[in-house]
């Protein structure tokens, strides 16, 4: 793999930036899809996420200072657009952001690119009944295994605001799971 500071430096290059953003999107492509997809629910709309994502890394690299991980700073752009992307068909739809979530949950049982069984399901909508921050925090601590320091960096939230909001996500979904039983 490119040391992250070469990597930088090309892509702040203008002779070498479309190289070196090629090489960056082959890296990072499918950590972010997932990442945005666990946001935003649906395959097509994280598609049209990740593909803002990358364009706003692209339009802003040359401002990216290196006080972070680069793939940290990536991370900050990609929940802030699945964020806003959620937030504008909230706006759109004249919903609530629950709403949205019980929908896109709604259309995951028959979208052909969801390969869970019934209780990835269930875990699903279990998460889709969580406040927004408490969706993020969980979703990023209990499947992608970032640290709460890492989670803070990228969210910009203390590590004890995190460490609250993940022990009440996980009381929240079991609580959830133990009332609709299915499986």
């Amino acid at each position: 793999m490119v040391k992250e500071k070469q990597l930088i430096s090309a892509l702040q290059s203008i002779e070498q930036k479309e190289s070196a953003f090629r090489k960056l999107v082959s890296l990072y492509k499918e950590r972010l899809y997932w990442h945005i997809r666990k946001i935003v629910i649906d395959h097509d709309d994280t598609d049209d996420v990740l593909q803002n994502t990358f364009i706003k890394v692209f339009k802003n690299i040359d401002r990216f200072k290196g006080d972070s991980k680069l793939f940290t700073w990536m991370y900050r752009i990609a929940t802030n657009e699945a964020i806003t992307f959620i937030n504008k068909k909230v706006k759109q739809n004249n919903i609530t952001f629950e709403d949205v979530k019980i929908q896109l949950i709604s259309r995951l049982e028959s979208d052909v690119y969801f390969e869970g069984d019934e209780i990835q399901l269930q875990l699903q909508k279990a998460i889709a009944t969580l406040p927004q921050k408490q969706q993020l925090v969980f979703n990023m601590k209990y499947f992608e295994n970032h640290t709460y320091e890492n989670l803070s960096e990228i969210l910009d939230t203390s590590v004890g605001g995190l460490k609250s909001n993940y022990h009440l996500a996980v009381k929240k979904i079991t609580a959830f799971l133990k009332t609709n039983e299915t499986f």
